[in-house]
């Protein structure tokens, strides 16, 4: 299963990192510390993460200039706390709540998977995420990186063939010494395209209780595990 296979790149947000109950809980300690009273802290969560894909997409277009994450999670943020009727935090608030993205928790088998992972492989995000933000959230989940990949380094954002093949590139591999890892089909199915090797890794609650998405491999994927523990445990890691 493992033959050829160098380097290991993930998708982040969903798949390493639980990023909706991340979100939900810092919104209800930042509504508890500032006397917010009647927001679904879900909703927020869900409606950030919705406004994700199209403030990307005019990047991906050239409808805009290069903007990371960052900047535009900030934007996001902004026209969703004005939808949901959040006001009263300061500048200094507003941009600690933008952060919470850099604070998001792993699952429970992270760190542990990517820790068994790295004593055979390189291990590298390949995320949306811009650089500071995957620095930030590595430093405080303890996610045992060799090297931060993706986006901002590429200066494309996923699904665009540049992110996947910049970061096979930079780790002087070809496409095909290398293994995309995420929970999203779609993410797969485009590395799969350019000639990587992918593992498809469920996680049925990303999205809620309610989830509908992304609960079975759409594809012939090389490897699909439970979590990464598994994942490890099928690449002999």
């Amino acid at each position: 299963m493992a033959d050829g296979i160098k380097a290991l790149t993930f998708d982040v947000f969903g798949t390493v990192v639980d990023w909706r109950s991340s979100i939900i809980a810092q919104g209800q300690a930042l509504g508890e510390r500032k006397n917010i009273n009647g927001v679904d802290w879900a909703d927020f969560a869900d409606a950030w993460r919705a406004a994700y894909q199209p403030a990307m997409e005019e990047v991906r277009r050239k409808r805009r200039p290069w903007a990371n994450l960052d900047q535009l999670h900030r934007e996001n943020l902004d026209r969703v706390l004005a939808q949901m009727g959040i006001t009263g935090l300061t500048l200094a608030e507003t941009e600690d709540l933008n952060r919470a993205w850099h604070r998001l928790d792993p699952w429970p088998d992270a760190v542990a998977g990517l820790t068994r992972l790295k004593k055979r492989y390189i291990i590298a995000p390949l995320s949306n995420g811009n650089l500071a933000l995957l620095v930030n959230m590595a430093k405080r989940a303890g996610l045992p990186w060799d090297a931060i990949l993706g986006a901002e380094v590429a200066r494309h954002y996923k699904p665009e063939p540049e992110a996947y093949l910049t970061a096979v590139r930079l780790l002087g591999l070809e496409p095909e010494q290398v293994m995309m890892t995420a929970a999203h089909n779609s993410d797969l199915v485009a590395a799969q395209a350019l000639g990587l090797k992918t593992a498809f890794v469920v996680r049925p609650s990303e999205h809620g209780p309610g989830q509908t998405t992304d609960l079975k491999p759409e594809g012939a994927f090389d490897v699909v595990a439970r979590d990464f523990l598994d994942l490890a445990d099928q690449l002999d890691a």
